[in-house]
């Protein structure tokens, strides 16, 4: 989590200010351990905000993106979900049933890119993995809804 001072400055180093949107946007996005599309991050901050426009709120993403302070993932739909940027690597699993979102570390991929920079000299900046599927609940209520034969 960046404090608001930290926030500051890293905007103002690119020569952006500290607005009381781009404070408000990046608040709901760290308080919510939820994966939120830009339309759910507007109706939340709406809450908090009811003058912010849902157009500030995709150009204040874009803002908190291009700084490196939030992340933006596909997880199996057309649009982003986003969350802060960690410093440690995890991952996601999407559940196509229900939406759910699990983030999970996985050893074995930094072990993957470790082995191809050193086997093709390339510098990995980031690596995004999504596993999508069926979450345990969905499985179960699929074995027992009648509306699918099952």
């Amino acid at each position: 989590m960046i404090h608001k001072n930290g926030l500051r400055e890293t905007l103002h180093s690119s020569g952006r200010r500290l607005t009381r949107q781009r404070r408000l946007v990046l608040k709901v996005i760290e308080e919510n351990r939820e994966h939120l599309d830009a339309e759910a991050l507007y109706d939340r901050a709406k809450v908090l905000d009811p003058n912010i426009s849902l157009a500030t709120v995709y150009r204040t993403l874009a803002v908190l993106k291009e700084m490196g302070l939030v992340e933006d993932h596909r997880l199996g739909e057309g649009h982003a979900h986003f969350e802060a940027t960690r410093e440690a690597p995890h991952y996601h699993f999407a559940c196509s049933g229900c939406g759910r979102v699990i983030e999970f570390d996985a050893p074995e991929v930094r072990q993957v890119v470790r082995r191809l920079s050193r086997q093709e000299g390339v510098e990995v900046s980031s690596a995004h993995l999504v596993l999508a599927g069926r979450c345990a609940q969905c499985q179960d209520e699929g074995e027992t809804d009648p509306e699918k034969g099952q």
